[in-house]
């Protein structure tokens, strides 16, 4: 089992908020957490349009975010919302595949006029597939350096806001996990 699932919802191979997400990851990975990423990228798109509930790539992605203890989702602003593809996505995923799971969401855009989609539109999603929503992060497109893969933060003040982000889902799932074993 995996602890850390990442959704990255962009239909590019190679998106800010995919970078964004993965450095995330690469934060909680240093903590002792294993991670794996899921994209909207790994799926035909038939899967998705004709919702394939059946399919054997979706089945998997649904065991493996039920079956984490926390999840980052990621997603570039789309007409002042997540991607639809992703929505796509999750429509497939169990609808408790989220509960009592801590959730990070990162989005990213072009400029900060999009900051609120977060709030109004990726957290409320979040919440009714009964995701534990932390505060988030909205970067903004030259916060991320996609030429630098391995290190794509671009400033410090959004390197700290990724890294407390980062570790309050790292804080999230310990509280969790020692609640489920204290049981």
């Amino acid at each position: 089992m995996t602890d850390i699932i990442i959704l990255s919802g962009s239909p590019s191979k190679h998106s800010r908020s995919q970078l964004a997400a993965n450095y995330a990851g690469k934060l909680a990975e240093e903590q002792g957490f294993t991670v794996k990423e899921i994209s909207v990228t790994d799926f035909t798109p038939e899967d998705l349009i004709y919702a394939r509930f059946d399919s054997p790539a979706i089945v998997r992605a649904g065991h493996a975010v039920s079956g984490a203890k926390g999840l980052i989702i990621a997603s570039p602003v789309y007409k002042a919302a997540y991607t639809g593809v992703l929505k796509a996505l999750l429509d497939l995923l169990p609808q408790d595949a989220f509960k009592h799971k801590p959730v990070l969401p990162i989005m990213t855009g072009g400029s900060p006029a999009h900051l609120l989609a977060i709030d109004y539109a990726l957290k409320p999603l979040i919440a009714n597939l009964k995701g534990e929503p932390l505060q988030g992060v909205y970067l903004c497109d030259h916060h991320i350096n996609k030429e630098n893969p391995d290190q794509p933060v671009a400033d410090a003040e959004t390197g700290i806001r990724i890294n407390t982000q980062a570790n309050q889902l790292v804080e999230a799932i310990r509280r969790n996990h020692s609640i489920s074993i204290a049981k």
